[in-house]
């Protein structure tokens, strides 16, 4: 009997995979955390320019929860992608291809809270559960839970 088994745990089954799929799948999955992070600071970065005018490294910093070191990296990266622009000591901006993301990410994340609340989710777990399901949500599965909307 193994340690897992002799907590009360389903023992764990491995998976005979090629390190070369192993590693395809980890690189994967280190994309979407890339993907992730760049859908969340558009979205913000929009927010805040409709709601305050503009988007400054400390607002987002205290919106996402997280160091302004850290804002400061991911708006660099951002910046190298094309998706915002910045000039030293302003404020951060969407560039066409940035407000075109932020677009996309919010009408995605309207599409999953809908489709939760129509579920019976109460509105407050919706939108949390649907900040993480947004990002791995594929076209097909955003379409069918559109289908399924419009049948209401």
């Amino acid at each position: 009997m193994t340690k897992l088994q002799s907590q009360g745990r389903e023992p764990f089954e491995a998976v005979d995979r090629a390190p070369e799929a192993q590693a395809d799948g980890f690189a994967t999955v280190r994309q979407a955390h890339e993907s992730e992070m760049a859908e969340d600071y558009v979205e913000l970065i929009a927010e805040l320019i409709e709601t305050r005018g503009e988007a400054r490294p400390v607002e987002i910093a205290e919106r996402l929860g997280v160091k302004p070191p850290t804002v400061t990296k991911n708006i660099s990266r951002l910046k190298a992608a094309g998706l915002v622009r910045r000039e030293p000591y302003r404020a951060i901006f969407l560039t066409d291809a940035g407000q075109d993301l932020a677009e996309i990410c919010r009408r995605r994340h309207r599409v999953v809270v809908a489709f939760l609340l129509s579920l019976g989710i109460d509105k407050e777990t919706a939108e949390r559960d649907a900040e993480g399901i947004e990002h791995h949500v594929s076209g097909t599965t955003l379409e069918a839970f559109e289908r399924r909307l419009n049948q209401k």
